[in-house]
């Protein structure tokens, strides 16, 4: 079993940057794909951006531009660096590894974007 364990949410203001944590209670960032989800109330969870254990990236069109993401396999840690930040961005983030039938989620990380 894997845990995960998300921070760095919070209140921003329209414009802002947020980078988001997720660390893995064991190594798994370097093998396993990693990835960014979001749910915004009233809406399904979706595909923020995600990581291979090859390096290759994957973004929404809606975030390309803006958010990096990112992996420290020495920390077991995932990372989403998210830039000019707009209320839209609002919602509970997710991280999410997966391999095989092996498929793990955090809790999530509420980030509200508002004046």
């Amino acid at each position: 079993q894997v845990q995960l364990v998300e921070a760095g949410g919070g209140l921003v203001q329209p414009g802002g940057s947020l980078r988001l944590s997720c660390a893995a209670s064991r190594s798994i960032t370097s093998s396993y794909i990693m990835g960014w989800y979001r749910q915004a109330p009233g809406k399904q969870r979706e595909l923020v951006a995600m990581l291979t254990s090859g390096g290759s990236t994957n973004y929404a069109d809606c975030v390309k531009g803006r958010d990096t993401i990112s992996r420290d396999n020495a920390k077991n840690t995932m990372y989403l660096q998210m830039n000019s930040l707009q209320p839209e961005d609002t919602a509970v983030y997710y991280c999410r590894s997966w391999l095989g039938a092996r498929d793990y989620w955090g809790q999530g990380t509420k980030v509200t974007v508002s004046s």
